[in-house]
């Protein structure tokens, strides 16, 4: 498994520009014989602009859709997505129209906070500058800064002492920035990034966390003696007098105290209720907060109405119906509610704030490179591309780069998921938040800031969440009316309790509660009233998708598996066919030595070809044997001089001297032949070229001399490597021996190479064929355990090419893929083309497994598009999910974990439908003739807890683990978090909420610390 994870870093290196990663949702990609054309998703040159923006206050699926539906039905509006959890937007418009300017002021006007991302060439940070001491120094400041190319503003404030820069990071850097100023004479650090430190607070709810706690904090001071007041005061004989106290004809001294209790909960905690629901209602949309305002408000306003009427009751002992304790308790709930909520909200985020604190706060560079002797500590942020970087065991990877010096291992589980650790040699790539292991080594920086593949990670990550599913744009319509209805129920229910109880009912029909005392029939029907008001949650219903996405997602970002949208979830489930690329997705995309079959020579009865894999071939005459081992090797060959092993050496040194693909395979294979020889103890034959020269079309020749620190005397051959006709000096295959022509028959029909070697002892000598070798793309190790893994569950797979076909179906038969299934000689057009008959004919479900330019057709055409990150850039664009570790175990993983996403989502879904089904006719009275019925406090925290009820589902996502059917037999399986660990973990913070809660916080995030260390540092 390290071999195959070795190659990661440089493939990330090359094949994940900036560019690499668009907002999913979007397949650009329209490919026609190998050839990219970027399809311009604004289209026929409309002037569309597209701008990113932080949303701050949305709380439930209503939100979003008041977001959507407000922007929607505007003229010059393209699209809109709005992601919840994720608190981001993106919108396109008619620029002749609209500007980002007005985008946010419609936002904000519907009561939500809109602030601009930075697009991803700009980038903007801030400086503070020390040594400023009149307006000449600033203007000093701008001008210089203005002078380096990239800058497209600068702003330098002399009372705050701080510089506002927005600039092209492609051009300039901070660092060139700081030894500007300090040029000047000024003294200059870069602050914390404000991007990162909003998103970070973003998304560990940091601010929500603290914000709902006081609000808890501060209601329960007033609800618990609210409550105390009029239940539980009463019924104690001693207190009973004076919570009864009459102060005037109707007003008595418990519900005055009651009534002012109330007052600061109503109108102050829940001024923001109010001001959310004014908004709202004002847009024409409800969200939850209206739903919370009616409830609190009818119990507050009917409460104060029934004690200013009691006053002018011609009966000095009535005592009216209040019930404060409602409002009171109601807003209690919501808070708490709403403090648990954004606690398991940030909970779910917590993989993307895992990577994005991967990145080390500091690093080592040289300043004097490539001497590289002085060394200078920087902030990881100081650094730009060029940099040489120092890094020492136990290191962070501040950036992507490649060894220029030293070896080490490099442990990339964090990033892709690979549990081997890599080794590292000079010109290999490491990725930015690897760590590395025992060793040293410098490394030269290539991509830096938000250009590193982690960056794009976690931006591919952000993506994906704002992407919906459609049933999550389902669910959010069905919120956004939900609302509507529950107000028509409620009002319904009002009306018919106050027509049944006066007009229908007899008074000894009525139910218990209409008996209690106290009670009057107005108070009970508006008391049912309220509880269908509360009851009903939308949140629950919103974030059921969302929720499950931002754990999922994160969860297989964390294991090396990249899901772009919600969209490529929901199709994972029907997936019944996957359609694999054939080079470089299922074989190894370069070609290996399979096995030798060497002449006869006069000392033996038969030829014997050694294979280098030993793999089981079975012999098609007599004359063919496969042999299963090395130990022959030092035996002679048909030239009567030389050993098979000393030949097999003159290949090595010869080939090493050409560039093409096959002499490479062939040289890398001598060599490994030549080092186990020697690691044997055995002595292994060394030669050196004397004369090389390559003959285009036909093969290599060359001189070479045996060594003669051998002490030996030297001897000279003639090698000759390439077709049969070359190599015999002849025409065709009349010059060879048949156990030859017979070796080449066999393996062409399993679609492999043959080249041929004869030796001679000058160059005037006619050559004498010795061996014949084969060589083929070999599959992937873990192909064949992926394909039957797939086949278990019940997923057929087919192989799509452009070679050969008698190439393509011996790859099938090797792997057990059904040779119908198996397509060969296919255009990027025709791969299209398949895909697209395959999909109407199995009615979607199908997905496409590839990683070159040519599969890009066929992974947009697809129902799910899957791309391996070593492949090229425009087939990870267009793909719907992207293996970090290009091991095609990892598709079993994906469409796992993709559809154990989804089971969650649907659990959710049902949980939040079941809840409210159950419990509005609960509220409504429906049972109230068995006498069961619910009190709008009880209903208020059932509401609450609805929303956390689903979140908390979602959370158990972080209990996957990869299936074992989806790893190589004897490697270690990585696990997500134990049950027990995310348990414990999460009985750790509820603690912690709760001790926070109580005891005022904790030192640093008040009950809950949600800043990773590293990137605490840098926030």
């Amino acid at each position: 498994m390290a071999s195959l994870a070795a190659p990661l870093s440089a493939a990330l290196s090359s094949f994940f520009p900036r560019s690499s990663f668009i907002p999913s949702g979007s397949k650009p990609i329209h490919l026609d014989e190998g050839e990219s054309k970027a399809n311009d998703s604004k289209g026929g040159g409309d002037p569309w602009e597209r701008c990113e923006l932080r949303i701050e206050g949305m709380t439930c699926g209503a939100c979003v859709e008041s977001i959507e539906s407000m922007l929607r039905n505007q003229p010059g509006i393209h699209s809109v997505k709005v992601a919840l959890l994720a608190e981001r937007a993106v919108v396109e418009f008619d620029a002749s129209a609209w500007t980002v300017e007005k985008v946010i002021e419609e936002i904000t006007d519907i009561g939500f906070g809109a602030t601009l991302i930075p697009t991803s060439l700009t980038d903007m940070v801030t400086l503070r500058i020390y040594g400023m001491t009149c307006s000449a120094c600033t203007s000093t400041v701008e001008t210089e800064l203005s002078a380096l190319p990239g800058i497209f503003s600068v702003a330098v404030s002399l009372a705050t002492e701080t510089c506002k820069v927005e600039f092209d990071r492609s051009l300039v850097g901070p660092r060139d920035m700081v030894e500007r100023i300090e040029e000047l004479g000024f003294d200059a650090v870069l602050t914390a990034d404000e991007g990162d430190a909003t998103q970070l607070r973003s998304l560990t709810r940091t601010k929500e966390i603290q914000e709902w706690k006081g609000r808890f904090w501060t209601s329960v001071t007033f609800a618990i003696p609210v409550f105390l007041i009029s239940m539980v005061a009463p019924m104690i004989s001693f207190l009973r007098p004076i919570v009864n106290f009459r102060i005037i004809t109707g007003v008595y001294l418990g519900d005055l105290a009651c009534f002012f209790l109330t007052l600061p909960v109503q109108f102050y905690l829940g001024a923001r209720f109010y001001r959310s629901a004014y908004k709202s209602v004002r847009h024409g949309s409800a969200t939850m907060d209206v739903l919370v305002v009616l409830g609190t408000s009818s119990a507050f306003l009917y409460s104060v109405l029934a004690m200013v009427f009691a006053i002018f009751n011609e009966d000095p002992a009535y005592h009216p119906s209040v019930f404060f304790d409602t409002s009171t308790m109601l807003i209690t709930f919501v808070s708490l509610g709403r403090y648990l909520e954004n606690m398991a909200k940030g909970k779910t985020s917590a993989a993307l704030t895992d990577l994005m604190s991967l990145a080390p706060s500091m690093a080592t560079i040289y300043t004097d490179a490539p001497a590289c002797t002085a060394e200078k500590k920087i902030a990881t942020e100081l650094i730009q591309v060029g940099d040489t970087v120092k890094l020492v065991p136990g290191d962070k990877v501040p950036a992507d780069g490649t060894v220029v010096r030293g070896t080490s291992t490099v442990d990339e589980s964090a990033v892709t998921g690979e549990p081997v650790p890599v080794l590292k040699q000079i010109g290999d790539s490491v990725i930015g938040g690897t760590v590395n292991g025992l060793g040293t080594f410098d490394m030269r920086v290539t991509r830096a800031g938000k250009d590193t593949a982690l960056a794009q990670i976690v931006k591919l990550v952000e993506d994906a969440q704002t992407s919906k599913a459609p049933i999550q744009a389902f669910a959010d319509k069905v919120a956004g009316f939900f609302v509507p209805a529950v107000i028509s129920l409620a009002i319904v229910t009002f009306t018919a309790w106050i027509i049944l109880a006066n007009f229908i009912l007899p008074e000894a029909s009525l139910p218990h509660i209409f008996m209690m005392p106290g009670s009057t029939k107005l108070s009970v029907c508006l008391k049912l009233c309220i509880s269908v008001v509360v009851v009903a949650c939308p949140c629950a219903l919103g974030l059921s998708t969302p929720t499950a996405i931002m754990v999922g997602t994160g969860v297989g970002a964390k294991n090396g598996i990249l899901i772009k949208g919600g969209g490529a979830l929901e199709a994972s489930r029907h997936i019944k066919r996957i359609v694999m690329d054939k080079t470089g997705t299922v074989t190894e995309g370069k070609l290996t030595l399979v096995a030798l079959g060497w002449a006869p020579s006069h000392a033996e009865a038969r030829e014997e070809p050694l294979h280098a894999s030993a793999p089981v071939i079975t012999p098609i005459s007599t004359s063919y044997v496969p042999h299963p081992a090395e130990r022959d090797l030092h035996t002679l060959s048909a030239d009567g001089v030389n050993t098979k092993l000393a030949i097999l050496a003159m290949i090595s040194v010869a080939e090493a001297r050409s560039e093409h693909p096959l002499a490479r395979a062939v040289a890398t294979y001598g060599r490994e032949v030549l080092s186990r020889t020697a690691q044997a103890g055995n002595p292994a034959p060394e030669f050196e070229v004397l004369d090389f020269e390559s003959i285009t079309g036909s093969g290599i020749r060359a001189s070479v001399s045996s060594a003669v620190a051998q002490g030996l005397p030297s001897k000279r051959f003639e090698v000759y490597v390439g077709s049969a006709s070359f190599v015999s000096q002849s025409e065709g295959y009349t010059a060879l021996p048949s156990s030859l022509t017979t070796f080449e028959e066999y393996e062409a029909k399993l679609g492999r190479t043959v080249i041929f070697v004869s030796i001679a002892p000058t160059r005037t000598s006619s050559p004498q064929p010795i061996l014949a070798m084969s060589l083929s793309d070999v599959p992937k190790p873990s192909a064949a355990p992926a394909i039957r893994a797939l086949q278990k569950m019940g997923i057929e797979v087919n192989l799509m090419t452009g070679d050969s076909e008698a190439t393509a179906k011996a790859v099938a038969r090797e792997l057990g893929i059904k040779l119908e299934g198996v397509w060969s000689r296919v255009s990027p057009k025709g791969k299209a083309k398949i895909i697209t008959e395959l999909m109407e004919k199995d009615k979607g479900g199908v997905a496409m497994v590839g990683d070159g330019i040519n599969d890009s057709p066929a992974l947009v055409a697809a129902s799910v598009g899957i791309a391996l990150s070593s492949g090229t850039s425009v087939a990870i664009e267009a793909a719907d999910i992207v293996l970090m570790r290009s091991d095609l175990l990892d598709v079993v993983a994906a469409l796992h974990l993709s559809r154990s996403i989804f089971r969650v989502i649907r659990r959710n879904l049902i949980w939040a439908c079941i809840y409210n089904v159950i419990g509005i006719p609960l509220a409504m009275g429906i049972f109230l003739p068995w006498g069961i019925h619910l009190h709008p406090m009880m209903a208020g925290a059932a509401m609450a807890f609805s929303s956390v009820s689903v979140v908390t589902s979602s959370l158990t996502l972080k209990w996957w683990r990869r299936p074992e059917s989806s790893v190589m037999p004897g490697d270690p399986l990585l696990a997500g978090e134990t049950m027990w660990s995310s348990a414990r973990s999460t009985l750790s913070d509820a603690w912690e909420g709760v001790r926070g809660t109580v005891r005022g916080g904790t030192r640093r995030t008040e009950g809950y610390d949600p800043v990773p260390m590293e990137l605490e540092q840098r926030v």
